[in-house]
């Protein structure tokens, strides 16, 4: 077995000193509290079964795409669904990629083009950075959520009069680090006033918000408003994947330029089929989204009356911070959680900043009133 070269060993062991190294975590049956399965969408029978009849009735009875889906990996399955997403979202177009990690890297690798600039907020996905970073335009954060940061930023922008010079938007709906929402509404008309392109990253509003969890850009009919929106199947769907919704323009530009969409086998038959079913159950009445909605009110509510709003950051979405400084004493009292058979995990430094580290709880519509007491009850005692 060859030895990792020093320098790397170096960077593994400077993390292990500061206790930020991470590991692979094995399942222990324990209180899902730490889970993106939102409405528990991944372990329904319901779902699976209807999956399977989709693609006998589509007649893609195969395990792989076999190839890209430029090649011989676009079956007919991702028509349909594809034509599914443009319903439920009331969009133009949509483009489905192999993840979101995958959407956000071609989308932004591909679009803002050189001498374009696009204007991200501190807090976003580190997929989106990325693909930033993969980009010939320029990049630049304003401050979480802090709409007058951004209007600054973007009249020196539009005050160095270049015509051609397009700018972009980028925020998420729900912060997947602090489970809070931007002002939207005011941001789409701030990127309206300054002709600017806004996209939404709403991977973790997808099942949560709207009356089927259509999203916060629907909740607040802003599907006009926006350039582009992100939407995930890993978390609230339950599945995997992602697409890209936007004008049919974006999705032909997409397909001819996002590298991520082009170089890469299509998901297999059965992914496309269970995101597919999965939507078939958001549209119909359920009082899975009923009870999540429920869970995120209780949540709130004993969190007050246990004395612990001051500990977490404001959410009324299904991710709820609480504020642990330190990777050493966020790490152990994640552990004294699990200990008591609840599944909470520590959020340490890189991935947050230093001095933010958190526990990061996550409430789903299986989650029992009970299970909620005794978390916060167990959290309350370990503060």
């Amino acid at each position: 077995m060859v030895d990792l070269p020093e320098k790397l060993a170096k960077k593994l062991s400077d993390r292990n000193a500061v206790n930020a190294l991470r590991s692979l975590p094995v399942s222990h049956g324990l209180v899902d509290f730490s889970s993106n399965d939102y409405l528990g969408l991944s372990r329904s029978q319901s779902v699976s079964s209807e999956a399977l009849r989709l693609m006998e009735g589509h007649k893609v009875l195969q395990n792989g795409a076999t190839g890209s889906r430029l090649l011989s990996g676009n079956h007919s399955l991702y028509q349909a669904l594809e034509a599914e997403l443009c319903q439920f979202h009331q969009t133009g177009a949509a483009l489905v990629f192999n993840s979101g990690y995958d959407a956000n890297i071609g989308f932004f690798s591909s679009v803002p083009q050189r001498g374009d600039v696009v204007f991200y907020d501190e807090y976003i996905h580190a997929s989106i950075r990325d693909g930033i970073r993969m980009g010939n335009a320029k990049s630049y954060k304003f401050k979480h959520n802090d709409l007058d940061d951004l209007n600054n930023r973007c009249r020196m922008e539009r005050s160095r009069n270049l015509a051609d010079t397009e700018i972009y938007v980028v925020t998420e709906s729900v912060f997947s680090m602090d489970g809070d929402t931007p002002d939207l509404n005011d941001l789409a008309a701030l990127c309206k006033a300054q002709n600017c392109r806004l996209v939404v990253d709403e991977a973790h509003a997808l099942g949560v918000l709207g009356k089927h969890g259509e999203g916060l850009v629907q909740v607040l009919n802003l599907q006009d408003s926006v350039f582009a929106r992100l939407v995930t199947f890993g978390k609230g769907v339950g599945c995997h994947g992602a697409a890209i919704l936007g004008s049919e323009g974006l999705k032909s530009y997409l397909v001819n330029f996002a590298r991520s969409f082009i170089y890469t086998t299509g998901l297999p038959p059965h992914s496309i089929a269970s995101v597919l079913s999965a939507y078939g159950h958001l549209k119909m009445p359920s009082d899975g989204l009923e009870k999540l909605k429920h869970n995120i009110s209780y949540f709130n509510r004993r969190q007050s009356d246990l004395g612990l709003k001051e500990q977490f950051i404001i959410s009324d979405s299904a991710i709820h911070c609480c504020l642990v400084p330190g990777n050493h004493k966020a790490r152990n009292m994640a552990k004294a959680i699990q200990d008591k058979g609840f599944d909470v995990r520590a959020i340490l430094s890189p991935t947050v900043p230093e001095g933010q580290e958190r526990l990061r709880i996550c409430l789903h519509s299986f989650n029992t009133e009970k299970e909620i007491d005794n978390l916060l009850e167990e959290v309350a005692s370990l503060l």
